[in-house]
């Protein structure tokens, strides 16, 4: 049902994506991947979006899964060419191939966080975040800011100090390049995020198109007031924020991770689908 494609990233860069569907019609969805999370793990969702009616493309970025190079030694990759040049270019590809049709982006973690940071962003007919956070230690809970400081001020750039990598093993998913894991920790040890580091308010201002925002009550990785910081930034946008506990959808946990499980197609994942089809009433239950 998928056909592996490239996509040229606007610096050239080659990226590996995947399109499900292809149909002549309907909307055209770009899901944007949590951090070192492959593509492969949105496949169900994606080919469950095809059956309502959509088209999908979904994508690594540069350094991770199949857009990864053979060895990442001496890998200049970094966490902000994945908004400002590699979302940049799949959108444009996505608006360029499918002329006329929607665009309707689905980012998971840092794939909600990069909308304001490709140029092409106006494009974007409407667009769902999950557990997407500003990763500013000081937004976390109780305790649990310090854990997360310890991890941007610590464990972060200390191991990949030494490695030359952050090992997926650790919690992430795939391992992060060199660059990438030392500027997403420097990220977090501020209080402005990556406002602080060259990435402006400005682009986020562009982005105009309705926004359903979900946040999870048991999401360690993106705590409430996290997703609500990150998306003040969207001042132009019609933000529709959803805080959902598993008692919600019927189960006992969902976590950052558990949102794109097929267990939640009748639930979460039909929210999506009645969104990005464009449907108006309340959210479904369990």
């Amino acid at each position: 049902m998928s056909e592996a494609i490239r996509i040229a990233a606007s610096d050239g860069y080659a990226l590996s994506a995947k399109l499900y569907g292809a149909k002549e019609s309907g909307p055209v969805v770009v899901i944007n991947g949590a951090t070192g999370v492959r593509q492969k793990y949105y496949a169900r969702f994606s080919e469950w979006l095809v059956h309502r009616g959509a088209t999908v493309i979904t994508w690594d970025y540069r350094g991770i899964g199949e857009s990864r190079p053979h060895r990442l030694r001496g890998f200049t990759g970094t966490m902000s060419d994945w908004g400002k040049h590699d979302f940049e270019g799949v959108l444009r590809f996505a608006t360029e191939k499918f002329a006329g049709r929607e665009v309707v982006v689905v980012g998971h973690s840092i794939g909600g966080q990069i909308l304001g940071q490709a140029r092409s962003n106006r494009n974007i007919a409407r667009a769902v975040t999950v557990g997407s956070q500003f990763g500013s230690w000081q937004l976390w809970p109780g305790y649990k800011k310090w854990a997360m400081a310890g991890l941007w001020h610590v464990l972060m750039p200390g191991v990949t100090h030494v490695m030359g990598r952050f090992p997926g093993s650790l919690g992430i998913g795939a391992d992060l390049p060199r660059n990438v894991a030392l500027e997403w920790a420097k990220w977090g040890r501020s209080r402005d995020f990556f406002l602080a580091h060259g990435v402006s308010r400005d682009g986020y201002a562009a982005v105009d198109a309705p926004i359903l925002s979900f946040s999870l009550t048991d999401d360690d990785y993106a705590p409430k007031a996290a997703v609500d910081a990150l998306h003040s930034l969207y001042v132009n946008a019609s933000v529709e924020r959803r805080h959902v506990s598993p008692e919600d959808v019927g189960v006992s946990s969902i976590g950052h991770f558990g949102f794109f499980r097929d267990q939640f197609a009748s639930s979460l994942w039909e929210q999506v689908r009645a969104f990005v089809s464009r449907e108006q009433g309340t959210a479904p239950r369990a």
